[in-house]
């Protein structure tokens, strides 16, 4: 038997965010295992806590969605974090975490019982081919005159980010997800596009995340990764500044808050986590 938690990300209050299954002590198990149990729990992502590599970092960590492995994500970077912490895991360096995955190390902090983690560098930036922003409008089911801008931005995952006028033409898509296969899309509406403050309930921005999962199209609740490349975008185009706070998982239910700060020359992306789930599991 090995230690397992499960941990809702991006929320305060149980199971209003994003779940994450994490699995300690794996350094035995092989990539089929790991993956098998993934495929298994059915949740957008587990990880496996491993022995680090590098020396100057606390743990490694292996992100799996039922499907592939993943070398970045979000809310199983905080997750993750999270159950280590709770499980008696102690920082080389107070309030600062190493986490060892699949882009390299990743840097965590603690502030005020919340973590945040260093955005990564976009593997691919940029803009989207007619071509390609075609067919991701057919899967949103919008047309392109819709689409106030697009963007690459991909840091692990592989995002598309598509701009909307406002978190209402957000909220209101109805995508074909038996398309979404061809693309990882994200797509964000501020209140009002080029408006700069915060909505009435403090969120400044309207995400929602739709991705590939077992060969066909699914809406993630929270996503931290589509949200650091968001920032990396939306930031230094003026369309939002520096500290924001990011509503994701509405229409599914969910209140997810992800919180985007600029300071120190990093992108921080940051969120409260709650263990659910706490036992252990045959693996």
């Amino acid at each position: 038997m090995r230690p397992f938690k499960q941990v809702d990300v991006f929320t305060a209050t149980p199971y209003r965010g994003n779940p994450v299954a994490v699995v300690f002590g794996a350094d035995d198990l092989t990539t089929e295992e790991m993956q098998r149990f993934a495929h298994w729990t059915n949740l957008s992502e587990t990880t496996f806590v491993l022995s680090p590599s590098d020396p100057t970092a606390d743990y490694g960590v292996r992100i799996f969605t039922p499907g592939v492995e993943l070398p970045f994500a979000g809310h199983p970077t905080i997750g993750t974090c999270h159950a280590w912490l709770e499980a008696g895991g102690v920082p080389k360096t107070a309030s600062i975490v190493k986490q060892e995955c699949g882009v390299g190390l990743v840097t965590l902090r603690q502030n005020e019982g919340r973590l945040a983690f260093a955005a990564p560098p976009l593997i691919r930036g940029g803009d989207v081919e007619d071509a390609d922003l075609e067919v991701v409008c057919a899967v949103l089911g919008i047309n392109q005159g819709e689409v106030v801008a697009a963007q690459w931005a991909d840091n692990g995952p592989g995002w598309i980010a598509v701009l909307l006028a406002d978190a209402d033409a957000v909220l209101a898509l109805e995508p074909d997800y038996g398309a979404v296969a061809a693309y990882d899309i994200g797509v964000a509406g501020p209140l009002k596009f080029g408006a700069v403050g915060p909505r009435s309930d403090d969120c400044a921005i309207e995400v929602r995340a739709f991705f590939r999962a077992g060969g066909q199209g699914t809406e993630d609740p929270v996503t931290g990764s589509l949200n650091a490349a968001l920032a990396q975008w939306l930031l230094p185009a003026g369309v939002l500044e520096s500290p924001y706070i990011a509503s994701q998982g509405t229409v599914l239910g969910r209140q997810g808050r992800v919180h985007v700060e600029e300071a120190d020359g990093e992108i921080w992306i940051g969120g409260d986590a709650v263990t659910c789930v706490d036992g252990s599991v045959a693996i």
